[in-house]
């Protein structure tokens, strides 16, 4: 191996300052001195200071560089934004990783990140920065916290030097500095020790899940590669916790909070496919920073916050749900019209779709040995839909026309949908309403409650009836009763995601 002078620093102190008197040589070349001639190793620089101070803010001001060569590049704000997220990100973490930057300095970068991506898609300057990162969201974006990320990487630098194979490197007593506000070895205890009473308590149920459908990688069981991943992991979701209780405290652009709806994640090809002014109008419904009279009067551009149309104060929601003016005026019809002719065509295709109708069958007791389970046949297991009950089914859908019920019973009632087969006698009744989507739950007892009669009817004349009152939220998230109805068709995996998407 050769010595290569050239691409080394020397620096020598004498009583403790910095003197260039004296020369350092290998195989007869010098040693240049570090003092004014810093030099680049892994990416990092060193100089005489022998600190990460001007490296900081060298890496701010490079990191604002990189913004504005992005911004200059003339794409459309997506792609800006993609830029930012496998471009920038990706270099910029490694900068984060190797230098000590306080916590400070890099909540610095990421307002100056939160800035362009505002621009870039199309969303106001009060636009908080949760719905770009959040990750438990009613919407989420494929886009990586810059806070978040350095966090991750700084707990991943001090589990690396601690369970090193090599014991001259986790003997060393190596401290991975982050400032005054963020002690790296400080979350890393904290997130074993959750970890560890995660193992205690064992798994818990959330929200409709069963039991067994929850599974966990358990902190006592797992390797040193696994249990990286789970710091990091927990790292993660206490950070997400801290953005959701930030969710909370705002009364506006947190009321997504209040939601009993599925959230909707979207992806880099989805993205791809839509508008830019629909992008930034899904964001600016979700977190209320549409132009509305109420929100126009909040930013004093204005000076009454009333509706045009009623004089009630006009809100988001009352603009989007509950004008009775813009109700008797239809006005809310054609939103109405739009998702029920998407569901009419998802009814058509299953309902041509030819199927084997379920022969009843007399129940048999299957043999079960001890210590074993009992196992469905394989035609059992996979997905029933109610259409197999029977053939030739009709669809009717109050769309351009006035539906007109058939003749199973007589009622002044109008569903949106009707499935009946007139061979088997049976009908499937669908009622779609489009809620503001705090009031979905109300809306499905209301219909519920509306339709009650009518199905006893049917049920009375011999027919085997079903009903599903299904709620799309009026800025286009659908309640659980969608995907209920659409797992009854038989519809399920990514065929059921991609109707509801």
């Amino acid at each position: 191996m050769k010595f290569k002078p050239k691409k080394s620093r020397c620096m020598i102190i004498k009583k403790g300052k910095v003197t260039s008197r004296f020369k350092l040589e290998v195989q007869g070349e010098p040693i240049p001195s570090i003092v004014g001639n810093p030099v680049k190793c892994l990416g990092k620089w060193f100089d005489d200071s022998l600190t990460d101070r001007k490296n900081a803010s060298s890496t701010v001001a490079q990191t604002e560089e990189w913004l504005r060569r992005i911004e200059k590049s003339g794409l459309p704000g997506k792609f800006k934004a993609w830029l930012y997220q496998h471009g920038l990100l990706p270099r910029l973490m490694w900068l984060l990783t190797v230098y000590e930057i306080p916590l400070t300095s890099v909540e610095e970068m990421e307002r100056k990140v939160n800035k362009h991506l505002r621009k870039w898609l199309g969303v106001p300057p009060s636009f908080t920065a949760l719905g770009f990162y959040s990750t438990t969201g009613q919407l989420q974006l494929p886009l990586s916290s810059v806070v978040e990320e350095y966090k991750v990487a700084k707990c991943r630098v001090v589990m690396q030097l601690r369970d090193s194979q090599d014991k001259q490197i986790n003997q060393a007593g190596v401290t991975t500095r982050a400032g005054r506000k963020f002690k790296p070895d400080s979350m890393v205890s904290q997130a074993e020790g959750m970890l560890v009473l995660r193992d205690i308590v064992g798994i818990t149920n959330i929200g409709r899940q069963g039991l067994g459908c929850a599974h966990f990688k358990q902190w006592g069981k797992a390797n040193r590669k696994e249990r990286r991943a789970l710091v990091q992991e927990q790292v993660r979701n206490l950070e997400e916790e801290r953005r959701r209780a930030n969710a909370v405290e705002l009364a506006a652009q947190g009321a997504w909070t209040k939601w009993n709806l599925p959230s909707r994640k979207i992806t880099w090809a989805e993205l791809w496919k839509l508008e830019p002014f629909r992008v930034s109008f899904m964001l600016r419904s979700v977190y209320d920073t549409l132009p509305s009279p109420a929100n126009l009067y909040r930013w004093k551009l204005i000076e009454d916050p009333a509706c045009k149309l009623c004089g009630e104060r006009g809100t988001m929601a009352h603009i989007l749900s509950s004008c009775k003016v813009a109700l008797a005026q239809g006005r809310y019809r054609w939103r109405h019209d739009k998702v029920l002719s998407t569901i009419a065509s998802i009814l058509e295709v299953e309902r041509r779709k030819k199927r084997h109708v379920e022969a009843k069958r007399a129940p048999v007791m299957a043999f079960v040995r001890e210590g074993e389970k009992s196992r469905r046949p394989a035609t059992e297991r996979a997905a029933s839909s109610i259409l197999q009950k029977a053939r030739a089914w009709e669809l009717k859908v109050d769309l351009g026309r006035r539906l007109h019920f058939p003749s199973v019973v007589q009622t002044n009632l109008r569903p949106d949908a009707v499935l009946w087969s007139e061979e088997g006698k049976k009908i499937i009744l669908i009622e779609l309403t489009v809620p503001w989507e705090e009031r979905c739950e109300e809306a499905h007892e209301r219909e519920a409650s509306k339709y009650h009669d009518l199905l006893q009817c049917c049920r009375e004349k011999g027919w085997q009836s079903w009903l599903f009152p299904v709620e799309v939220g009026c800025r286009g998230f659908p309640a659980q009763s969608t995907w209920k109805l659409l797992t009854a068709l038989g519809i399920t995996g990514r065929a059921r995601t991609q109707c509801v998407v």
